[in-house]
């Protein structure tokens, strides 16, 4: 019979943080694949009024996402904490108890970000020509909050669990199957942008349910007594401590994230669909910080459990080498194709110039924001959650401070969208060092039990 879980409490630090991190990069990859499908297929077939509506929702929708998000974070943290204990039945507590507020809250942000999508694209300033648009697709892509939630929840279990290649295999179908569904909407049945997001969210719908079907069927953690699925509110609170300031966190560099695309809008379509390009292009660089983040949290999370504290460490200082290599080779390529890599999205000249000499400033903070995701990774394994709070916090002073004083300086002018998220990956990279330098990490969880 196949084994569908995996401790990393044994073997090579890095080889286990390596081999866990290659799936949910190729994961991460496909699903910004399909994202990124959305923007070339609207910037090339509906023209760039078309992409900057789609670029318009995006930090909206990022915002409701992010709280079901944070949720399946802090439910991965203790689930993994608590298998590498071998603590068996406390995970299919702490499972059946997730799904309970998983599912609650896809609802009800459902709910709410349909309802609320044209006030809060007011909110945002989003120009007229391209605000109906832009109200039709956050409607949509809102609509699927719910499967989002779930998504990501089942994919939170499974990593904690030790399992990265499961929801790689069923996201790469869904994948394809977007790639049909966005050249169906837009081109054959001229649905326009709403058809580009209707494709995204039927796809991200199809993983969800295939990944739970499978997680049921295959791991044994799903094997879930009627006593052991009763609500407990001991154990649904734990997943809410856990959960909530991750959710917190993500909230604020939503909040951070929206008040940035509003400094975007207010200089006009060109701006809009540069900065809409450059976002696409920066999301698909983040993939690799962000799976390795992931794996280092399993990966901390398991042995803290387990009561290694110095496999975590060593884990966690490879780790670091390997995310400044990667954003020193993406600083050179950057610097050399910065243009051609916006032509893939939009054609128009002014777009590509705007957007080209914006990569290059991004790429020169990389090593910042590759640092911000290692370091988090290590400290949510490590259930340090409270600073996920204070690190949100900083990038929405970060982003609404300097956007603000630079987006008034003439000779700054467009470029402090960019501008922006570079200062703030520094500043808040750097707090992140001194909160691991700290310690404090090693003094939570349920390592702090065993010593």
């Amino acid at each position: 019979m196949a084994v569908y879980t995996k401790t990393m409490t044994e073997g090579s630090e890095f080889g286990c943080i390596i081999k866990f991190t290659l799936p949910l990069l190729f994961g991460n990859l496909f699903q910004q694949f399909y994202n990124i499908v959305d923007s070339m297929i609207v910037g090339q077939y509906l023209g760039k009024e078309a992409l900057a509506a789609v670029g318009a929702t995006g930090s909206m929708t990022f915002f409701f996402y992010t709280l079901c998000i944070g949720l399946s974070i802090g439910t991965g943290i203790l689930v993994a904490q608590h298998f590498g204990a071998g603590n068996e039945k406390y995970v299919r507590k702490l499972i059946a108890n997730s799904a309970y507020a998983t599912a609650a809250a896809g609802v009800i942000l459902t709910v709410l970000s349909v309802l609320l999508a044209p006030a809060m694209l007011h909110l945002l300033e989003t120009p007229d020509t391209i605000f109906d648009d832009a109200v039709g697709y956050m409607r949509i892509a809102c609509a699927g909050t719910v499967a989002v939630a779930a998504y990501n929840w089942i994919n939170a279990v499974m990593r904690s669990l030790g399992n990265s290649k499961i929801p790689l295999i069923f996201l790469i179908i869904a994948s394809v199957l977007n790639v049909g569904l966005d050249l169906l909407f837009v081109l054959v049945f001229q649905m326009g942008v709403n058809g580009a997001a209707l494709a995204t969210i039927l796809a991200q719908a199809l993983s969800a349910v295939g990944c739970i079907i499978f997680a049921f069927i295959k791991f044994p953690q799903f094997g879930i007594s009627r006593e052991e699925a009763r609500f407990d509110r001991s154990v649904a609170g734990n997943c809410l401590v856990k959960g909530v300031p991750i959710a917190l966190q993500y909230a604020f560099i939503s909040v951070s994230m929206i008040y940035l695309q509003r400094t975007a809008n207010l200089f006009g379509d060109d701006v809009i669909a540069s900065y809409t390009a450059t976002m696409r292009v920066e999301q698909l660089i983040q993939q690799p910080f962000s799976s390795l983040g992931t794996a280092l949290s399993t990966f901390v999370g398991q042995n803290l459990g387990a009561g290694k504290l110095d496999r975590c460490i060593r884990g966690y200082r490879r780790s670091m080498l390997a995310m400044a290599g990667f954003s020193a080779v993406m600083l050179g390529l950057f610097l050399l194709f910065s243009g051609n890599i916006v032509g893939f999205f939009v054609g128009d000249a002014e777009v590509i110039n705007i957007g080209g000499t914006a990569l290059k400033l991004s790429a020169c903070f990389y090593v910042f924001l590759g640092t911000i995701h290692t370091t988090r990774g290590l400290l949510n394994g490590a259930g340090d959650v409270n600073y996920a709070m204070v690190n949100g916090f900083v990038e929405v002073i970060g982003r609404i401070g300097f956007a603000t004083l630079l987006s008034n300086m003439e000779a700054v002018g467009c470029w402090s969208v960019w501008a922006t998220s570079g200062l703030t990956w520094f500043i808040t990279g750097v707090m992140s060092l001194i909160r691991y330098k700290g310690g404090k990490w090693k003094r939570h969880g349920i390592y702090a039990e065993k010593i």
